[in-house]
């Protein structure tokens, strides 16, 4: 028996993995997170299996259903939103496993902010703007930030930051990003991303906690900032470039440098 932890993407039902959904329709067990699992996913499960959304859970609930199906020799299918090893809370639950002596694995699935990225169409990691993205959030009333993850310190870096949890945070996003990037910096904020009533608020540092309130979005939503969501001046990379080798191709100059070695 086999608890599989399976990542369901940001909300489309085409977006799961061939491997993820192959196993939620064999499971005789579907635990799923249903305020942010769209029930289209979970319907492929087996006509005969315990299919339980467990938003309304607590821990402890929830691996008292893992054991029970454990002593029935019964795989489970546990399946949260995006990709589970970013805020999936799947941690505590293998944790709990582990001394249950129950086997698991972790299944990927598509995270929201590379689903956000290509629904608008942006490349985050963009030449000599930004090669860096930075997955965040920020202290709410469910936990607080470890010392040294501050929107201020990480900030500094200039990078893509990705930041999820924190709509109701904008006006802190504001102010503690604005001295790095600037009030003139693109921020995307996108609502629900991948069902169908997604949205994509496009402003700056300086519009956007208005253009949000406007919209009355107040949970479910990714914060994007960084120069990189509205770069157009920009050298393209080297990986295209006729001049360029690695080890796929040779350049029109026939030079092979260190480059060379990777793609």
């Amino acid at each position: 028996m086999t608890v599989y932890f399976i990542g369901a993407g940001p909300g489309a039902p085409d977006l799961i993995t061939v491997r993820g959904l192959k196993l939620i329709q064999r499971c005789p067990v579907c635990l799923y997170a249903g305020s942010l699992v769209p029930e289209a996913i979970v319907v492929e499960a087996p006509e005969t299996a315990l299919v339980k959304d467990t938003a309304p859970m607590h821990l402890d609930e929830i691996i008292e259903d893992i054991r029970i199906a454990h002593e029935n020799g019964h795989d489970v299918a546990r399946v949260h939103s995006g990709d589970p090893s970013i805020y999936g809370a799947i941690a505590e639950q293998m944790r709990r496993l582990k001394v249950l002596g129950i086997d698991y694995e972790v299944v990927p699935g598509v995270p929201a902010f590379a689903a956000a990225a290509a629904a608008i169409g942006a490349e985050l990691t963009v030449p000599g703007i930004a090669q860096t993205i930075i997955l965040t959030r920020t202290a709410m009333k469910s936990s607080s930030m470890p010392e040294g993850e501050s929107l201020d310190i990480l900030g500094r870096s200039g990078a893509t930051l990705a930041i999820h949890l924190s709509i109701r945070n904008i006006p802190q996003i504001e102010r503690e990003l604005t001295p790095h990037y600037g009030a003139d910096c693109p921020v995307v904020v996108a609502y629900r991303v991948g069902w169908p009533d997604q949205a994509f608020i496009h402003g700056t540092l300086s519009t956007i906690r208005q253009k949000v309130r406007a919209e009355k979005i107040t949970r479910t939503a990714l914060i994007l900032v960084g120069p990189a969501m509205a770069a157009q001046e920009f050298e393209d990379s080297k990986l295209y470039d006729s001049e360029f080798s690695h080890v796929l191709r040779i350049g029109a100059k026939g030079e092979v440098g260190p480059e060379a070695t990777e793609v």
